[in-house]
């Protein structure tokens, strides 16, 4: 009988051994998978998370929309927390690709911004599945010094004619050009300037706009969406047409370096489009849980701040305006005015049908045929 009690008692310790080590493993295991674009986090923000939480952050990142909607649209992608923008977010939420987002998990997006919240409504009605991260504009970087010599001391770059008219941009040739590798981008800022809707679906409207980008690729040295921010902070190109906060970064970047490169950026007095990246969980996502504490994270006002401060990217976080560089607040090319605000558009998704003559139209204003 006393064998029999310590065979069940030494079984029982077994047990109790086991799942404690079970639970200590699961309790180290907590994981959350981040898929977000290239150069888009403060320094710290992600470590910090985890040192409060305990969940790791298994972070990748990507530097086009397409790769991110390839992996979704497949399945299984493996991630937890995304960051479209939004017209791909509009699209992907009808192919039932995100999770509807339980706001009583999220407690810190009562810190939105309505006039943020508002906008991405179109792609999102009810902000039911993203919450925004950063918002930007698609403009025009160039290196200050560089232009003065070319341009002269009191010209400026401050329109699209400096991109699409072929003599105005072959001036920056010899020292560089970069665009951004996004027929979403260009392609809009093509029709706009032509005085045609940036969101037409007109084949007939489609093709005078890559016909116009087509004048101008003798000029382009490469079509990519990361590579241009430390190329121009370098001096290693002059001129790009990219997203407000990279060029910002890059002049960051410059100034920190000292090594005389100084960087300017510009909304067209024109317009141009504004763009939303947003923060979503995929439908079947692995670690929904720790989706949530991240997003919540993303959402404190002081952690928003320090990461448009570093970005120099607006974000959708009102109240972390306050805590926001003034520098950064201030700049009317990262936090456009009233005025600057009624000139720019946002993208829609595209029916499939239209996004097959876009996605060949690129391929052809890319090859220069």
């Amino acid at each position: 009988m006393q064998k029999q009690s310590r065979r069940l008692a030494s079984l029982a310790g077994m047990i109790a051994t086991v799942l404690l080590f079970a639970v200590s493993a699961s309790a180290e295991e907590r994981t959350v998978n981040f898929y977000n674009w290239s150069n888009y986090m403060a320094p710290g923000v992600l470590e910090d998370f985890t040192k409060e939480t305990g969940v790791k952050v298994v972070y990748d990142t990507f530097d086009a929309n397409e790769t991110l909607e390839t992996r979704l649209l497949a399945g299984k992608s493996g991630y937890d927390v995304v960051v479209p923008t939004g017209y791909f977010l509009q699209r992907q939420i009808t192919a039932k690709v995100f999770l509807k987002l339980d706001k009583s998990k999220l407690p810190n997006l009562a810190n939105a911004w309505p006039v943020v919240t508002g906008q991405l409504a179109t792609y999102d009605p009810g902000n039911n599945f993203g919450a925004n991260y950063m918002w930007g504009t698609t403009g025009i970087g160039y290196n200050v010094k560089v232009a003065e010599k070319i341009l002269g001391p009191d010209a400026k770059i401050d329109s699209w004619d400096m991109v699409f008219k072929p003599e105005n941009l072959a001036k920056f040739k010899d020292c560089g050009i970069h665009m951004l590798d996004s027929a979403d981008d260009i392609l809009p800022a093509a029709l706009s300037y032509l005085g045609l809707d940036p969101n037409s679906t007109k084949q007939a409207d489609l093709e005078k706009a890559a016909d116009l980008v087509i004048k101008i690729r003798p000029y382009v040295r490469k079509f990519h969406s990361s590579e241009y921010l430390s190329a121009l902070a370098s001096g290693e190109i002059c001129f790009v047409v990219g997203w407000s906060g990279d060029i910002m970064q890059a002049r960051s970047r410059a100034a920190e370096a000292k090594t005389g490169v100084e960087i300017g950026y510009t909304i067209p007095k024109e317009g141009a489009q504004m763009f939303f990246d947003n923060l979503a969980i995929p439908a079947d996502a692995k670690n929904v849980a720790e989706a949530y504490e991240l997003i919540n994270y993303l959402y404190r006002p002081d952690v928003a701040a320090k990461n448009s401060n570093f970005l120099s990217y607006a974000n959708g976080n009102l109240a972390s305006q306050k805590l926001i560089d003034p520098k950064i607040f201030n700049d009317k090319n990262i936090y456009p005015d009233e005025a600057m605000q009624k000139k720019l558009f946002v993208i829609t998704a595209r029916d499939p049908a239209t996004q097959r003559i876009i996605n060949r139209l690129w391929t052809r204003v890319k090859t220069g045929r």
